[in-house]
């Protein structure tokens, strides 16, 4: 759908959700401009494009903020190069360069070194891996995130008086992280690509979740008192989303 706004057409997708309370518009990093309107309002298809457009002119400044904000960090990524030699991509908050090197003659399996002094990802190709290199880069990427989130945790469960029964691994693209009160919790591997207080933060924001669910002023004290600087990193993440989902020039995958 598009709406005529003031500053020109604005194509947008028009959602409805028995979830939502209230009429809602996010600018999603995949699938942009969506509005969301309560499944229970009773509302007729046109009257929903109606109040969409309505709603979106109000709020017209910020939508086109946040595009704006969305094709700079696609620039960014571009300017990066592809995942070949010489390219880059962003890992703990710092553009590493790739080095592409080959993988000795019986290695099943490439490998990536993490040359930290260098800012450098050394990728030893095997011959005999048929994986995609983005495959290749990932699978290492989840595996530091794993190993990352789980300091994380090791370093703030006891002192918020929480012990998560099991933690996950994902690529969600709408949350960084959720916590269950069955007491499960779930990352996206991106967070590795931020840096490591961005991952620290998000770690503590769910780890404070089973302890208090809901995000009011007891919930964000808890969380203040592992990470005062908390508002920055959240920031961090929000403004920096659209770049580190197209890190690996891939869509999220489950």
């Amino acid at each position: 759908m598009v709406a005529a706004l003031h500053d020109g057409p604005l194509p947008y997708t028009l959602r409805r959700s028995w979830r939502a309370r209230h009429l809602r518009v996010v600018v999603d990093p995949a699938r942009g401009v969506v509005v969301t309107i309560p499944a229970g309002s009773r509302v007729g298809a046109v009257a929903g494009r109606r109040i969409a457009a309505s709603f979106l002119a109000e709020r017209e400044s910020w939508v086109r903020r946040h595009l704006a904000r969305q094709a700079e960090q696609r620039a960014t990524v571009a300017r990066r190069g592809p995942l070949a030699h010489d390219g880059s991509i962003l890992f703990r908050g710092i553009e590493h360069r790739l080095v592409f090197v080959p993988g000795a003659p019986t290695a099943r399996r490439s490998a990536v070194l993490h040359d930290g002094g260098a800012a450098e990802l050394i990728v030893r190709l095997a011959s005999r891996d048929a994986r995609p290199t983005a495959a290749v880069l990932e699978a290492w990427l989840r595996d530091d995130a794993r190993i990352e989130i789980d300091a994380a945790i090791r370093r703030h469960a006891a002192s918020l008086g929480v012990n998560p029964r099991a933690v996950s691994i994902r690529d969600t693209r709408s949350r960084w992280g959720s916590a269950s009160r069955a007491g499960r919790l779930s990352f996206s591997w991106r967070l590795t690509l931020a840096p490591p207080e961005a991952l620290d933060t998000v770690v503590i924001h769910e780890l404070a979740h089973l302890r208090v669910f809901g995000h009011g002023p007891a919930f964000w004290a808890l969380v203040a008192s592992e990470r005062p600087d908390h508002r920055q990193w959240r920031r961090w993440l929000r403004d920096r989303a659209t770049e580190l989902h197209g890190a690996l020039g891939a869509e999220p995958s489950p």
